[in-house]
């Protein structure tokens, strides 16, 4: 829009307050500015010209003046022209100061614009720098949060990443870097995470690895804690009544500490688990983290388990590389849970123990066939119970284990029967079953320490060689009894919560093998047709049961505490009882049986036409055949035996020679023959009187009393019964009068109908 005012009114009005200043200063005042706005706008020529203008106004007045006032105008002119030259001059210099004003002005323009750019660009510099500046920190951080993550400082990575993210970052929120970096930490927390994930993954696999050294380790401490036990168990006998983990144990063992999880051997760092904790914390997914461990754990077991394994392999290493890896195992778990209470719950590790132990109780179950050795047998046993113990002094329980045991004992047992079967049944079919013969004294203390024998004679008194009365398979069988016994109890020892079955099963186990496999083996024997070998097995029985009568005691006394009290009866000692009595009925047999050939020789004449001078051959053989037997093959039998067997052969003899004249093919019998059997039975009488035991005469009294009979001179007195009694008592009172009817049967008729009817009338 134009301007109201006129430029040349404004350009008038400038001049004529240059005109009309006063001095020069305030014309130089008047005069500057006109020129810089005549300048600025461009009217530098309108002000010259206004100046022009104003100066030929002036000089047209002067002229009127002048024309008035000539000599003053012509002064006045020569003062104008004066002035005019002076104000030509001065217009020159102002135009050259006006010029140089101007180019000064442009200059300084220049300068304060390029000043004011300048200033301008310093700003935004500045601003830039500082920016640049803090954008730099912001990646210096990322930076470094990457660098501690290439460095494995998690927890400094995660704690740098927070201070970026709550600091750092707030103060470049104006940036795109801002935005991204933002945009990128979920990323790099997840980067974290991972970074720390496989570092315990790492961390993990090496403690997988470890855990069969760690439980290697562990063992081996169990182990010398048993020996230190043991060792104050022989210095105190009231500390030999404690087990392994019990309170005295372990307050004995206080000051060998040992730590199986930081010791030379090995050392288990769980600083890799903590911050992985610390950061999953931090991160807020605690809960996320402990599932994942919970199945990463499960998974490792899962692995530590082998699909099968062999017991029967050199030092038992399958069994011995299985359990250390368990025990190490979950030593680490309870570890875990004592230092990471907020990771692992107590339920969580017993959990995968119970799992563990499970699947070792079914791959050892498995297994358990290839096993036909005790001595395997209680290696395994002995493993396992190492492995118990070390896990005990942990806290763990061990209750399936320890049922497994019953299910190993059972098989232990049974390995161990059969072999003593077998070692017992070889023993009784190899025996010799004579009397033990003993050259030495040391064979002689040997063969009385190990069996259950009372010698009859004291040690000193003895002279060699001598004879035991025992066949060699009875100290055998006590060596393999003793033997059987020791290994039965070695499955109590260390550790084995059962002993009540192991009492109970060894006490069925040997009545079974004792019963079965010696008694039964020896009864079975007694069939054979040599007395001396039915005498040997009859002796041995005596000091079988006698054998199971001190057994009985042994086993009250070995018995644990956990067992019923009472005292003990074997089934075997009643078997070998009874049994005795077989073979003294088998000895009575063979006697009766040696008799009864001997007397079926006898050859007698009845009707003899003289007398014999001799006894018979049948009885002098009979007598020296009792008196050998007595002397030899009875000779070791208890004296009661013999004595038995001595009464019980003189009465079947007796019995067997009246049943000579008693035969039905002897119709008649004259007094040369009666004279021949009373002959023999007196020679028989004889005999049994050098016995020394009036008790063995009773046996012949009928003998004798019916030979008395037959030779009396009134015969008629056996029907009269108070004589009969008296003189004839033991006489049958069927035998009687058969014989007196074969010996009278010259005697008229109504004799011998007498004869006949007198037993009815008896009877």
């Amino acid at each position: 829009m134009p301007s109201l005012i006129d430029p040349r009114s404004e350009l008038d009005y400038a001049v004529q307050q240059i005109v009309q200043s006063p001095s020069d200063n305030e014309y130089l005042n008047h005069l500057i500015p006109a020129i810089k706005d005549a300048s600025r706008g461009g009217r530098g020529q309108q002000l010259l010209q206004s100046l022009n203008q104003y100066s030929t106004d002036r000089e047209t007045e002067i002229e009127k003046i002048c024309n008035t006032n000539h000599q003053g105008f012509v002064s006045s002119v020569n003062q104008l022209l004066q002035l005019r030259e002076g104000t030509v001059t001065l217009v020159h210099e102002i135009l050259s100061l006006n010029q140089s004003i101007q180019s000064s002005t442009e200059r300084l323009a220049e300068q304060k614009r390029g000043l004011v750019e300048s200033r301008g660009v310093r700003q935004n510099i500045d601003e830039a720098t500082q920016a640049l500046r803090d954008c730099l920190e912001v990646l210096r951080l990322a930076n470094q949060v990457h660098d501690l993550l290439g460095k494995k400082s998690h927890y400094s990575a995660l704690r740098a990443l927070d201070e970026l993210q709550n600091v750092h970052l707030q103060e470049v929120t104006q940036y795109k870097i801002a935005d991204m970096i933002q945009k990128s930490v979920p990323a790099t927390k997840k980067l974290i995470a991972e970074a720390v994930m496989t570092d315990l993954n790492t961390w993990l696999y090496r403690i997988r690895e470890t855990s069969q050294f760690l439980g290697e380790v562990a063992f081996f401490h169990t182990e010398q804690r048993r020996a230190r036990q043991k060792d104050r168990a022989e210095t105190d006998d009231y500390l030999s009544g404690f087990k392994l983990n019990s309170a005295i144990e372990l307050t004995s063992d206080e000051t060998d500490e040992f730590d199986p999880l930081d010791n030379e051997e090995v050392q288990v760092e769980f600083t890799p688990l903590f911050e992985c904790i610390h950061i999953h914390d931090a991160l807020g997914e605690s809960d996320r983290f402990r599932a994942e461990y919970a199945t990463t754990r499960r998974q490792q077991k899962d692995l530590l388990m082998p699909a099968f394994i062999t017991l029967i392999d050199e030092q038992g290493a399958n069994l011995k590389g299985l359990l250390e890896g368990i025990a190490g195992f979950a030593i680490v778990e309870k570890a875990t849970l004592e230092r990471a209470p907020a990771l692992r719950s107590a339920a969580d590790v017993d959990d995968l123990w119970d799992s563990m132990c499970q699947t070792a109780i079914a791959l050892i179950s498995k297994a358990l066939h290839e096993v036909d050795n005790p001595e395997m047998l209680l290696k395994i046993k002995g493993a396992i119970a190492l492995f118990v113990q070390t896990m005990n002094s942990w806290g763990y329980t061990s209750a399936a284990v320890d049922t497994f045991l019953l299910t190993l004992f059972e098989k232990y047992a049974e390995l161990l029967k059969r072999r003593f079967s077998d070692d017992f049944q070889e023993i009784v079919s190899t025996d010799d079953y004579m009397p033990m013969p003993i050259n030495k004294l040391d064979e002689y203390d040997k063969v009385v320490n190990v069996s259950w024998y009372s010698p009859d004679k004291a040690r000193d008194d003895l002279s060699f060689p001598c004879v035991l009365p025992f066949s060699q398979m009875y100290p055998l069988c006590c060596i393999d009894i003793r033997n059987f016994l020791n290994q039965f109890y070695f499955f109590s020892d260390d550790h084995f919560q059962h002993p009540r079955v192991i009492d109970e099963t060894l006490q069925a186990s040997l009545d079974e093998l004792l019963s079965e496999k010696v008694c039964q083996s020896l009864v079975e024997r007694l069939s054979s047709q040599y007395l001396g070998q039915i005498v040997q097995i009859l002796i041995n029985l005596e000091h079988f049961e006698v054998a199971c009568q001190e057994l009985e005691h042994l086993l009250v006394a070995a018995r644990s505490t956990a067992s019923a009290g009472g005292t003990i009866a074997l089934k075997a000692t009643e078997e070998f009882r009874n049994n005795k009595k077989t073979a003294e009925k088998r000895i009575f047999e063979l006697v009766n049986s040696k008799i009864d050939d001997l007397i079926e020789t006898a050859e007698y004449d009845w009707l003899a036409p003289a007398l014999e001078t001799e006894p018979s051959n049948y009885m002098q053989t009979l007598t020296t055949y009792l008196s050998n037997i007595m002397g030899s093959v009875l000779l070791g039998l208890p004296t009661e035996i013999k004595e038995l067997i001595y009464f019980d052969a003189l009465s079947h003899a007796a019995t067997m020679i009246l049943g000579l004249p008693l035969s039905a093919e002897v119709k008649r019998i004259n007094p040369n023959g009666v004279a021949a059997l009373a002959k023999d039975v007196r020679y028989l009488t004889e005999f049994v009187d050098t016995l020394g035991n009036p008790i063995l005469g009773q046996n012949l009294e009928e003998l004798q009393q019916t030979v008395a009979l037959m030779q009396a001179d009134n015969s008629e007195e056996f029907y009269d019964v108070s004589t009969r009694n008296k003189k004839y008592g033991r006489v049958d009172a069927m035998n009687g009068p058969v014989l007196l009817e074969k010996y009278v049967c010259k005697l008229p008729f109504r004799q011998q109908a007498t004869l006949y009817l007198i037993p009815l009338l008896l009877f």
